[in-house]
Protein backbone atom coordinates (compact mmCIF):
# COMPACT_ATOMS: atom_id res chain seq x y z
CA UNK A 1 0.00 0.00 0.00
CA UNK A 2 1.64 3.21 -1.46
CA UNK A 3 -0.50 6.23 0.59
CA UNK A 4 -0.06 6.95 3.88
CA UNK A 5 -3.18 6.92 5.72
CA UNK A 6 -4.72 9.78 8.01
CA UNK A 7 -7.04 8.19 11.10
CA UNK A 8 -9.51 10.78 9.85
CA UNK A 9 -9.94 8.62 6.76
CA UNK A 10 -11.31 5.37 6.01
CA UNK A 11 -8.97 2.61 6.39
CA UNK A 12 -8.18 0.52 3.45
CA UNK A 13 -6.24 -2.85 2.95
CA UNK A 14 -4.36 -4.09 0.22
CA UNK A 15 -3.73 -7.40 -0.75
CA UNK A 16 -0.18 -7.38 0.90
CA UNK A 17 -0.86 -7.00 4.51
CA UNK A 18 -1.82 -10.21 6.23
CA UNK A 19 -5.80 -10.37 6.84
CA UNK A 20 -6.12 -10.17 10.71
CA UNK A 21 -9.10 -10.66 12.70
CA UNK A 22 -11.26 -7.33 13.96
CA UNK A 23 -9.67 -6.63 16.95
CA UNK A 24 -10.80 -2.95 17.62
CA UNK A 25 -12.94 -1.51 19.66
CA UNK A 26 -15.24 1.09 20.03
CA UNK A 27 -12.53 4.10 20.33
CA UNK A 28 -11.36 2.53 16.78
CA UNK A 29 -14.38 5.22 15.09
CA UNK A 30 -13.34 7.92 17.22
CA UNK A 31 -9.78 7.72 15.90
CA UNK A 32 -10.73 7.72 12.33
CA UNK A 33 -12.91 11.18 12.93
CA UNK A 34 -10.69 12.83 15.54
CA UNK A 35 -7.47 13.93 13.62
CA UNK A 36 -4.59 14.30 16.15
CA UNK A 37 -4.93 12.72 19.49
CA UNK A 38 -2.61 11.78 22.14
CA UNK A 39 -1.20 8.49 21.85
CA UNK A 40 -2.08 5.51 23.52
CA UNK A 41 0.63 4.15 26.10
CA UNK A 42 2.35 1.28 24.54
CA UNK A 43 3.75 -0.72 27.76
CA UNK A 44 2.04 -3.83 28.58
CA UNK A 45 2.88 -6.53 31.13
CA UNK A 46 4.27 -8.77 28.79
CA UNK A 47 7.73 -7.37 28.88
CA UNK A 48 10.11 -5.93 26.28
CA UNK A 49 12.61 -7.07 24.53
CA UNK A 50 15.95 -5.47 22.51
CA UNK A 51 16.22 -3.22 25.62
CA UNK A 52 17.37 -3.48 29.03
CA UNK A 53 14.06 -1.51 30.24
CA UNK A 54 10.22 -0.83 29.73
CA UNK A 55 9.20 2.70 28.01
CA UNK A 56 6.31 4.43 27.59
CA UNK A 57 5.41 7.15 24.90
CA UNK A 58 6.29 10.04 27.37
CA UNK A 59 9.88 8.52 27.29
CA UNK A 60 10.31 9.78 23.32
CA UNK A 61 8.69 13.25 23.80
CA UNK A 62 11.05 15.13 21.54
CA UNK A 63 11.48 12.78 18.94
CA UNK A 64 9.46 10.70 15.90
CA UNK A 65 8.05 7.76 17.06
CA UNK A 66 7.29 4.85 14.83
CA UNK A 67 5.25 1.77 15.57
CA UNK A 68 5.69 -1.43 13.80
CA UNK A 69 2.70 -3.77 14.74
CA UNK A 70 3.78 -6.80 13.78
CA UNK A 71 3.52 -10.86 14.11
CA UNK A 72 7.08 -12.86 13.53
CA UNK A 73 5.51 -15.44 11.32
CA UNK A 74 3.80 -12.95 8.76
CA UNK A 75 5.98 -12.67 5.43
CA UNK A 76 4.73 -9.47 4.63
CA UNK A 77 5.68 -7.97 8.84
CA UNK A 78 9.06 -9.41 7.06
CA UNK A 79 9.30 -7.50 4.53
CA UNK A 80 9.23 -4.26 5.95
CA UNK A 81 12.28 -4.43 8.31
CA UNK A 82 14.41 -3.42 5.07
CA UNK A 83 12.59 -0.33 4.99
CA UNK A 84 12.23 0.33 8.45
CA UNK A 85 16.39 -0.14 8.95
CA UNK A 86 16.63 2.18 6.02
CA UNK A 87 14.20 4.88 8.15
CA UNK A 88 16.23 4.65 11.33
CA UNK A 89 19.67 4.86 9.23
CA UNK A 90 18.14 7.86 7.58
CA UNK A 91 16.98 9.94 10.66
CA UNK A 92 19.27 8.02 13.71
CA UNK A 93 18.77 10.72 15.60
CA UNK A 94 15.55 12.03 15.15
CA UNK A 95 13.30 8.67 15.11
CA UNK A 96 12.53 6.07 17.66
CA UNK A 97 11.18 3.04 15.68
CA UNK A 98 9.00 0.55 18.05
CA UNK A 99 8.25 -3.13 17.37
CA UNK A 100 4.58 -4.00 19.03
CA UNK A 101 4.43 -7.72 18.77
CA UNK A 102 0.81 -8.93 18.85
CA UNK A 103 0.62 -12.47 18.24
CA UNK A 104 -1.26 -14.06 15.71
CA UNK A 105 -0.28 -17.79 16.91
CA UNK A 106 0.17 -19.07 20.56
CA UNK A 107 3.48 -20.09 19.71
CA UNK A 108 4.24 -16.31 19.05
CA UNK A 109 3.40 -14.91 22.44
CA UNK A 110 6.34 -16.04 24.11
CA UNK A 111 8.88 -13.89 24.70
CA UNK A 112 11.83 -16.81 24.02
CA UNK A 113 10.28 -16.86 20.58
CA UNK A 114 10.29 -13.06 19.57
CA UNK A 115 13.67 -12.90 21.49
CA UNK A 116 14.11 -15.83 18.19
CA UNK A 117 12.91 -13.83 15.69
CA UNK A 118 14.75 -10.42 16.68
CA UNK A 119 17.73 -12.28 16.46
CA UNK A 120 17.00 -13.96 12.90
CA UNK A 121 15.85 -11.22 11.05
CA UNK A 122 18.53 -8.18 12.88
CA UNK A 123 15.94 -6.16 14.59
CA UNK A 124 17.64 -3.77 16.07
CA UNK A 125 15.11 -1.78 18.21
CA UNK A 126 12.88 -2.14 21.08
CA UNK A 127 10.16 -4.73 20.85
CA UNK A 128 7.18 -4.40 22.97
CA UNK A 129 5.24 -8.41 23.42
CA UNK A 130 1.57 -7.13 23.09
CA UNK A 131 0.53 -10.60 23.90
CA UNK A 132 -3.29 -10.17 24.27
CA UNK A 133 -3.37 -6.96 21.59
CA UNK A 134 -4.06 -4.36 24.40
CA UNK A 135 -1.84 -2.11 22.50
CA UNK A 136 -3.31 -3.18 18.99
CA UNK A 137 -6.78 -2.41 20.16
CA UNK A 138 -5.97 1.04 21.46
CA UNK A 139 -4.51 2.07 18.27
CA UNK A 140 -7.46 0.37 16.09
CA UNK A 141 -4.69 -1.87 13.95
CA UNK A 142 -6.79 -4.04 11.81
CA UNK A 143 -3.69 -6.14 9.75
CA UNK A 144 -0.35 -6.88 10.05
CA UNK A 145 1.93 -5.28 9.30
CA UNK A 146 0.42 -1.62 9.99
CA UNK A 147 3.00 1.21 11.16
CA UNK A 148 1.59 4.29 13.17
CA UNK A 149 3.24 7.75 13.67
CA UNK A 150 3.44 9.37 16.16
CA UNK A 151 4.68 13.39 16.54
CA UNK A 152 7.30 15.10 18.91
CA UNK A 153 4.16 16.11 20.73
CA UNK A 154 3.27 12.55 21.51
CA UNK A 155 0.24 12.39 18.95
CA UNK A 156 -1.09 10.41 16.27
CA UNK A 157 -0.06 11.22 13.07
CA UNK A 158 -1.63 8.63 11.04
CA UNK A 159 -1.61 5.16 10.05
CA UNK A 160 -0.30 2.99 6.73
CA UNK A 161 -1.47 -0.89 6.05
CA UNK A 162 0.69 -3.08 4.44
CA UNK A 163 4.09 -3.43 2.53
CA UNK A 164 4.81 -0.13 0.46
CA UNK A 165 5.04 2.29 2.81
CA UNK A 166 8.28 3.79 3.09
CA UNK A 167 8.51 6.62 0.74
CA UNK A 168 5.12 8.28 1.98
CA UNK A 169 5.87 7.61 5.77
CA UNK A 170 9.48 9.45 5.10
CA UNK A 171 8.20 12.73 3.88
CA UNK A 172 5.92 13.00 6.61
CA UNK A 173 9.05 12.45 8.85
CA UNK A 174 11.06 15.26 7.06
CA UNK A 175 8.27 17.70 7.29
CA UNK A 176 8.12 16.86 10.93
CA UNK A 177 11.59 17.34 11.38
CA UNK A 178 11.88 20.57 9.36
CA UNK A 179 9.10 22.32 11.28
CA UNK A 180 10.26 21.56 14.77
CA UNK A 181 13.62 22.06 14.05
CA UNK A 182 15.61 22.66 17.68
CA UNK A 183 13.17 21.87 19.49
CA UNK A 184 13.94 18.18 18.43
CA UNK A 185 15.02 15.56 21.23
CA UNK A 186 18.66 14.55 19.26
CA UNK A 187 19.80 12.91 22.14
CA UNK A 188 20.52 9.36 20.65
CA UNK A 189 19.07 6.45 22.65
CA UNK A 190 21.14 3.45 23.55
CA UNK A 191 19.11 -0.10 24.01
CA UNK A 192 20.54 -3.03 25.26
CA UNK A 193 19.95 -5.42 22.04
CA UNK A 194 19.16 -8.65 22.38
CA UNK A 195 22.38 -10.03 20.69
CA UNK A 196 24.55 -7.98 23.14
CA UNK A 197 22.58 -9.57 26.32
CA UNK A 198 23.65 -13.23 27.70
CA UNK A 199 19.71 -15.14 26.46
CA UNK A 200 20.24 -13.92 22.46
CA UNK A 201 23.69 -15.26 22.03
CA UNK A 202 23.91 -18.50 20.08
CA UNK A 203 26.29 -21.03 22.21
CA UNK A 204 29.05 -23.69 20.31
CA UNK A 205 26.69 -23.93 16.73
CA UNK A 206 28.44 -24.56 13.85
CA UNK A 207 24.62 -24.04 12.19
CA UNK A 208 22.40 -20.62 12.95
CA UNK A 209 18.83 -21.17 11.92
CA UNK A 210 19.30 -23.97 9.61
CA UNK A 211 16.02 -24.60 7.27
CA UNK A 212 15.58 -26.68 3.92
CA UNK A 213 17.75 -30.07 3.19
CA UNK A 214 17.52 -32.44 0.20
CA UNK A 215 19.77 -35.51 -0.31
CA UNK A 216 22.45 -35.91 -2.67
CA UNK A 217 22.93 -38.39 -5.45
CA UNK A 218 25.79 -39.62 -3.59
CA UNK A 219 24.21 -39.80 -0.13
CA UNK A 220 25.68 -36.66 0.35
CA UNK A 221 23.27 -33.82 2.19
CA UNK A 222 22.25 -30.27 1.05
CA UNK A 223 21.76 -27.56 4.01
CA UNK A 224 20.58 -24.30 3.96
CA UNK A 225 22.66 -22.73 6.83
CA UNK A 226 20.04 -19.48 6.67
CA UNK A 227 20.87 -18.01 9.86
CA UNK A 228 24.78 -17.90 8.22
CA UNK A 229 23.50 -16.78 4.83
CA UNK A 230 25.27 -20.17 3.39
CA UNK A 231 24.80 -23.61 1.66
CA UNK A 232 26.49 -26.33 3.51
CA UNK A 233 27.34 -29.70 1.98
CA UNK A 234 27.58 -32.60 4.74
CA UNK A 235 28.29 -36.30 5.25
CA UNK A 236 25.90 -38.22 6.93
CA UNK A 237 27.71 -37.76 9.82
CA UNK A 238 27.49 -34.22 10.33
CA UNK A 239 30.81 -33.69 8.41
CA UNK A 240 31.28 -30.16 5.99
CA UNK A 241 32.55 -31.39 2.72
CA UNK A 242 31.82 -27.83 0.95
CA UNK A 243 30.37 -24.60 2.18
CA UNK A 244 28.81 -22.81 -0.95
CA UNK A 245 28.63 -18.72 0.04
CA UNK A 246 30.96 -16.52 2.01
CA UNK A 247 28.58 -16.28 5.04
CA UNK A 248 28.24 -13.06 4.38
CA UNK A 249 24.59 -11.16 3.23
CA UNK A 250 24.34 -9.82 0.15
CA UNK A 251 23.46 -10.96 -3.60
CA UNK A 252 27.05 -11.75 -5.24
CA UNK A 253 27.39 -14.08 -7.73
CA UNK A 254 30.93 -16.13 -8.22
CA UNK A 255 33.17 -18.20 -6.79
CA UNK A 256 31.98 -20.41 -3.86
CA UNK A 257 33.77 -18.11 -1.45
CA UNK A 258 33.12 -14.87 -2.97
CA UNK A 259 29.28 -15.14 -3.78
CA UNK A 260 26.93 -13.97 -1.06
CA UNK A 261 23.46 -15.21 -0.20
CA UNK A 262 20.49 -13.24 2.20
CA UNK A 263 18.14 -16.06 4.13
CA UNK A 264 18.44 -18.86 1.62
CA UNK A 265 15.98 -21.73 2.23
CA UNK A 266 14.41 -24.19 -0.66
CA UNK A 267 16.94 -26.09 -2.58
CA UNK A 268 16.39 -28.28 -5.73
CA UNK A 269 19.16 -30.54 -7.16
CA UNK A 270 18.86 -31.65 -10.78
CA UNK A 271 22.26 -33.26 -12.19
CA UNK A 272 25.24 -31.00 -11.17
CA UNK A 273 23.47 -27.87 -10.34
CA UNK A 274 22.03 -27.25 -7.20
CA UNK A 275 18.96 -24.75 -7.01
CA UNK A 276 18.60 -22.56 -4.29
CA UNK A 277 15.14 -20.08 -3.03
CA UNK A 278 17.32 -17.63 -1.79
CA UNK A 279 14.20 -16.02 -0.04
CA UNK A 280 15.14 -12.37 1.49
CA UNK A 281 17.16 -11.46 -1.77
CA UNK A 282 14.01 -12.05 -3.57
CA UNK A 283 15.87 -15.12 -6.12
CA UNK A 284 16.33 -17.84 -7.57
CA UNK A 285 19.94 -19.54 -7.89
CA UNK A 286 21.72 -22.03 -9.70
CA UNK A 287 24.72 -23.13 -7.92
CA UNK A 288 27.20 -25.12 -10.83
CA UNK A 289 28.79 -27.76 -8.45
CA UNK A 290 31.37 -28.72 -11.09
CA UNK A 291 32.62 -25.57 -11.84
CA UNK A 292 32.10 -23.70 -7.96
CA UNK A 293 30.20 -20.67 -9.38
CA UNK A 294 26.99 -19.40 -8.14
CA UNK A 295 24.69 -17.91 -10.57
CA UNK A 296 21.03 -15.97 -10.32
CA UNK A 297 18.64 -17.39 -12.77
CA UNK A 298 15.46 -15.04 -11.82
CA UNK A 299 14.45 -12.58 -10.00
CA UNK A 300 16.54 -8.79 -9.40
CA UNK A 301 16.37 -8.83 -5.42
CA UNK A 302 13.27 -6.85 -5.59
CA UNK A 303 9.55 -7.49 -4.67
CA UNK A 304 7.37 -8.17 -7.21
CA UNK A 305 3.73 -8.26 -6.71
CA UNK A 306 0.62 -9.31 -9.43
CA UNK A 307 -2.77 -10.60 -8.42
CA UNK A 308 -5.79 -11.73 -9.88
CA UNK A 309 -5.89 -11.75 -14.05
CA UNK A 310 -2.45 -9.76 -13.72
CA UNK A 311 0.30 -11.11 -16.05
CA UNK A 312 -0.30 -14.64 -16.81
CA UNK A 313 1.26 -16.69 -19.29
CA UNK A 314 4.22 -13.72 -18.74
CA UNK A 315 7.65 -13.75 -16.66
CA UNK A 316 7.59 -13.05 -13.17
CA UNK A 317 9.68 -12.30 -10.26
CA UNK A 318 9.57 -14.79 -7.39
CA UNK A 319 9.13 -12.87 -4.21
CA UNK A 320 10.35 -14.26 -0.83
CA UNK A 321 10.85 -17.73 -2.73
CA UNK A 322 10.65 -20.45 0.32
CA UNK A 323 10.69 -24.17 -1.62
CA UNK A 324 11.64 -25.83 -4.60
CA UNK A 325 10.26 -29.17 -6.29
CA UNK A 326 12.15 -30.04 -10.00
CA UNK A 327 9.70 -32.24 -11.92
CA UNK A 328 11.35 -32.82 -14.98
CA UNK A 329 12.62 -29.64 -16.89
CA UNK A 330 10.06 -27.94 -14.24
CA UNK A 331 10.55 -26.04 -11.21
CA UNK A 332 7.89 -25.22 -8.99
CA UNK A 333 8.57 -22.58 -6.21
CA UNK A 334 6.38 -22.26 -3.17
CA UNK A 335 6.40 -17.85 -3.51
CA UNK A 336 5.45 -17.33 0.03
CA UNK A 337 5.76 -13.26 -0.28
CA UNK A 338 2.73 -12.99 -3.20
CA UNK A 339 0.62 -16.64 -1.80
CA UNK A 340 1.25 -18.69 -5.16
CA UNK A 341 2.82 -21.13 -6.77
CA UNK A 342 5.12 -20.36 -9.75
CA UNK A 343 6.91 -22.38 -12.41
CA UNK A 344 10.65 -22.26 -13.67
CA UNK A 345 11.06 -23.93 -17.26
CA UNK A 346 14.78 -25.42 -16.24
CA UNK A 347 15.64 -24.57 -20.09
CA UNK A 348 15.22 -21.10 -20.16
CA UNK A 349 14.70 -19.95 -16.99
CA UNK A 350 11.21 -18.02 -17.28
CA UNK A 351 9.46 -17.44 -13.81
CA UNK A 352 5.54 -17.54 -14.69
CA UNK A 353 2.31 -17.82 -12.43
CA UNK A 354 1.13 -20.99 -11.90
CA UNK A 355 -1.54 -21.22 -8.93
CA UNK A 356 -2.97 -18.54 -6.91
CA UNK A 357 -4.87 -15.54 -7.41
CA UNK A 358 -2.58 -13.14 -5.04
CA UNK A 359 -5.56 -13.27 -2.59
CA UNK A 360 -4.07 -14.43 1.20
CA UNK A 361 -6.86 -16.87 1.67
CA UNK A 362 -7.43 -20.27 1.33
CA UNK A 363 -9.69 -20.99 -1.38
CA UNK A 364 -10.14 -24.44 -3.57
CA UNK A 365 -10.56 -24.67 -7.17
CA UNK A 366 -8.57 -24.30 -10.89
CA UNK A 367 -5.26 -22.53 -10.89
CA UNK A 368 -5.96 -19.22 -11.03
CA UNK A 369 -9.10 -18.24 -8.92
CA UNK A 370 -7.59 -21.16 -6.08
CA UNK A 371 -5.88 -18.67 -2.97
CA UNK A 372 -2.84 -19.41 -0.58
CA UNK A 373 -1.48 -18.37 2.75
CA UNK A 374 2.21 -17.88 2.63
CA UNK A 375 2.95 -21.40 1.22
CA UNK A 376 6.37 -22.41 2.67
CA UNK A 377 7.15 -26.42 1.48
CA UNK A 378 6.55 -28.78 -1.34
CA UNK A 379 6.68 -31.85 -2.16
CA UNK A 380 5.36 -34.01 -5.16
CA UNK A 381 3.32 -37.41 -5.22
CA UNK A 382 2.48 -38.78 -8.70
CA UNK A 383 0.27 -36.29 -9.76
CA UNK A 384 -0.67 -34.09 -6.71
CA UNK A 385 2.21 -31.42 -5.78
CA UNK A 386 1.59 -31.41 -1.78
CA UNK A 387 1.95 -27.75 -0.29
CA UNK A 388 2.87 -26.49 3.50
CA UNK A 389 0.51 -23.63 3.19
CA UNK A 390 1.51 -22.18 6.40
CA UNK A 391 -0.17 -18.86 7.67
CA UNK A 392 -3.56 -20.97 7.31
CA UNK A 393 -1.85 -24.36 9.10
CA UNK A 394 -2.68 -26.43 6.25
CA UNK A 395 -1.75 -29.09 3.42
CA UNK A 396 -2.32 -28.33 0.23
CA UNK A 397 -2.95 -30.38 -2.88
CA UNK A 398 -2.63 -29.61 -6.36
CA UNK A 399 -3.62 -31.82 -8.85
CA UNK A 400 -1.33 -31.31 -12.06
CA UNK A 401 -3.96 -33.40 -14.49
CA UNK A 402 -6.88 -31.87 -13.43
CA UNK A 403 -5.38 -28.44 -12.86
CA UNK A 404 -7.52 -27.95 -9.17
CA UNK A 405 -6.24 -26.91 -6.06
CA UNK A 406 -8.20 -28.69 -2.70
CA UNK A 407 -7.28 -28.47 1.39
CA UNK A 408 -6.70 -32.38 2.67
CA UNK A 409 -5.95 -30.59 5.92
CA UNK A 410 -6.98 -27.21 7.41
CA UNK A 411 -9.69 -24.81 7.81
CA UNK A 412 -8.45 -21.33 7.33
CA UNK A 413 -6.10 -18.36 8.52
CA UNK A 414 -7.52 -18.62 11.90
CA UNK A 415 -8.24 -22.23 12.74
CA UNK A 416 -4.70 -23.65 14.15
CA UNK A 417 -3.67 -25.64 17.07
CA UNK A 418 -2.10 -28.50 18.08
CA UNK A 419 -5.25 -31.51 17.58
CA UNK A 420 -4.31 -35.28 16.26
CA UNK A 421 -7.41 -37.50 14.83
CA UNK A 422 -9.57 -37.02 11.85
CA UNK A 423 -9.17 -34.33 9.41
CA UNK A 424 -12.10 -32.00 10.21
CA UNK A 425 -10.77 -31.92 13.58
CA UNK A 426 -7.36 -31.99 13.21
CA UNK A 427 -5.26 -28.69 13.78
CA UNK A 428 -1.79 -27.72 12.65
CA UNK A 429 0.04 -24.56 13.70
CA UNK A 430 1.77 -23.01 11.09
CA UNK A 431 3.19 -25.66 9.29
CA UNK A 432 6.47 -24.75 7.08
CA UNK A 433 7.53 -28.33 5.51
CA UNK A 434 6.22 -31.54 4.22
CA UNK A 435 7.62 -34.77 3.09
CA UNK A 436 6.17 -37.81 1.31
CA UNK A 437 6.74 -42.25 2.47
CA UNK A 438 4.23 -44.53 2.26
CA UNK A 439 1.26 -42.74 1.68
CA UNK A 440 1.75 -40.54 4.23
CA UNK A 441 2.75 -37.13 4.25
CA UNK A 442 5.05 -36.21 6.97
CA UNK A 443 4.69 -32.25 7.97
CA UNK A 444 6.87 -30.30 9.73
CA UNK A 445 4.29 -28.60 12.28
CA UNK A 446 6.57 -25.93 12.86
CA UNK A 447 4.78 -23.48 15.59
CA UNK A 448 3.73 -26.96 17.68
CA UNK A 449 7.55 -27.94 17.47
CA UNK A 450 6.61 -31.56 16.15
CA UNK A 451 6.96 -33.90 13.30
CA UNK A 452 3.09 -34.95 12.31
CA UNK A 453 2.16 -37.62 10.07
CA UNK A 454 -0.79 -36.83 7.84
CA UNK A 455 -2.44 -40.63 6.26
CA UNK A 456 -3.80 -39.54 2.73
CA UNK A 457 -5.94 -43.03 3.14
CA UNK A 458 -7.74 -42.74 6.56
CA UNK A 459 -7.30 -38.74 6.84
CA UNK A 460 -5.84 -39.10 10.03
CA UNK A 461 -3.25 -36.66 11.89
CA UNK A 462 -1.02 -38.28 14.31
CA UNK A 463 1.67 -36.40 16.53
CA UNK A 464 5.08 -38.64 15.13
CA UNK A 465 7.89 -36.96 16.92
CA UNK A 466 7.86 -33.54 19.68
CA UNK A 467 10.47 -31.72 21.84
CA UNK A 468 11.46 -29.83 18.64
CA UNK A 469 12.15 -25.82 18.41
CA UNK A 470 10.33 -24.20 15.31
CA UNK A 471 11.34 -27.59 12.68
CA UNK A 472 11.36 -26.10 9.21
CA UNK A 473 12.31 -29.31 7.14
CA UNK A 474 11.57 -33.18 7.25
CA UNK A 475 13.40 -35.48 4.88
CA UNK A 476 14.05 -39.41 4.78
CA UNK A 477 17.58 -40.68 4.40
CA UNK A 478 16.88 -44.32 4.16
CA UNK A 479 15.30 -45.57 6.99
CA UNK A 480 16.51 -42.37 9.13
CA UNK A 481 14.50 -39.13 9.56
CA UNK A 482 16.37 -35.56 9.10
CA UNK A 483 14.85 -32.91 10.59
CA UNK A 484 15.68 -29.22 10.61
CA UNK A 485 15.22 -27.96 14.78
CA UNK A 486 15.87 -24.42 13.11
CA UNK A 487 15.42 -22.58 16.38
CA UNK A 488 17.82 -24.98 18.32
CA UNK A 489 20.20 -24.19 15.77
CA UNK A 490 20.77 -27.69 14.89
CA UNK A 491 20.16 -30.71 12.55
CA UNK A 492 18.48 -33.70 14.25
CA UNK A 493 18.48 -37.89 13.23
CA UNK A 494 15.60 -39.63 14.46
CA UNK A 495 15.14 -43.99 14.17
CA UNK A 496 12.10 -44.62 13.19
CA UNK A 497 11.62 -47.72 15.17
CA UNK A 498 12.57 -46.02 18.42
CA UNK A 499 11.64 -42.42 18.09
CA UNK A 500 15.19 -41.68 19.42
CA UNK A 501 16.73 -37.93 18.43
CA UNK A 502 20.28 -37.95 17.93
CA UNK A 503 21.92 -34.53 17.17
CA UNK A 504 24.21 -34.46 14.12
CA UNK A 505 27.52 -32.86 14.82
CA UNK A 506 28.05 -30.55 12.05
CA UNK A 507 31.62 -28.91 11.50
CA UNK A 508 34.40 -29.14 9.93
Amino acid sequence: MNKFLFLISLVTFSFLSCQAQNQSDKTTADYKTKGKYPAPEINTPYGWLNTDKSWQIKDFRGKVVLLDFWTFGCINCQHVIPDLRKLEKEFPNELVVIGVHSAKFYSERANKNIRKAILKFGIEHPVVNDAKFKVWQSYGVNAWPTVVLIDPEGRVVGNAAGEGFYKAVRLYIQKMVKERGDKLNRKPLNFMLEKHQQGGKVKDSFLRFPSKMIQGDKGELYISDSGNNRILKIDKNGKVLLQIGSGTQGLEDGDFDKATFYEPHGLALKGNFLYVADTKNNVIRRVDLLRKKVKTIAGNGRLDYYFGKERWGVAVNPNSPWDLWIDGEVMYIANAGNHQILTMNLKTNLVKRFAGSGREALTDGSLRKSAFNQPSGLVKNGNMLYVADSEASAIRAIDLVKGKVNTPLGKGLFEFGDVDGKANKARLQHAVGVTFRANKLYIADTYNGKIKTFDLKTQRLKTFVAGLNEPNDVMFVGNVMWVSDTNNHQIVKIDLNTLKKQVVKVGK
